[in-house]
């Protein structure tokens, strides 16, 4: 019978790992790093990981770590946002920012906001926001756009007359491009610190 595999303290290893040597071990690191006494014990426990999503193969067949091992945040389940409840802290699994945020690494910028346009959807000057390019928005999508040579951030619309912008303010107006308008992106995502 197959030995059961601790997948929470190898993950633990493979992660003080990572700290130490800013990469991923070879087979022959991983089984001293398991306590296995040869490489080959080290295959199915890898197998699994890389089912699991914490490893894959990079080029040459060499492992290499996904974020959920090198950016990850421990996932300990959820909290209701209106009336308390009992909460019970439980590690679910670990996270990665940028793989929960990022749906095309190749094709995502991050700008910092500045200005007060977009405020009345959360939107605010200090944020970061995500972007992605090369994807045709759809009413209501926030974009970052360049309307007659000027970049903005807006909700895209379009009506009889048009493609508009709209802001997320009531101190501004609606944008209608007079001679270009040049799609940067579709914010996929707000990023905001407290301090």
């Amino acid at each position: 019978m197959p030995r059961k595999i601790d997948i929470a303290a190898k993950l633990d290893k493979l992660r003080a790992f990572f700290r130490r040597e800013g990469r991923a071990p070879s087979y022959s690191e991983m089984a001293d790093l398991f306590g296995y006494a040869s490489k080959n014990a080290v295959y199915g426990p890898v197998n699994h990981l890389i089912a699991l999503g914490y490893l894959r193969r990079g080029s040459g067949g060499r492992l290499v770590f996904t974020g959920k091992i090198t950016a990850g945040i421990a996932a300990l389940g959820s909290i209701q946002a209106g009336f308390p409840s009992p909460a019970e802290e439980e590690l679910l699994d670990t996270i990665s920012l940028d793989e929960f945020l990022v749906r095309r690494p190749e094709a995502t910028y991050l700008l910092t906001v500045s200005g007060d346009s977009m405020q009345d959807a959360g939107i605010h000057a200090g944020d970061l926001v995500l972007v992605e390019k090369g994807v045709t928005p759809k009413k209501n999508d926030i974009i970052i756009a360049q309307v007659d040579g000027e970049w903005t951030m807006k909700y895209f619309g379009r009506d009889r007359q048009g493609v508009f912008l709209d802001p997320a303010n009531d101190k501004y107006s609606r944008i209608r491009p007079h001679n270009s308008l040049k799609i940067g992106g579709i914010v996929r995502a707000v990023i905001r610190r407290y301090e």
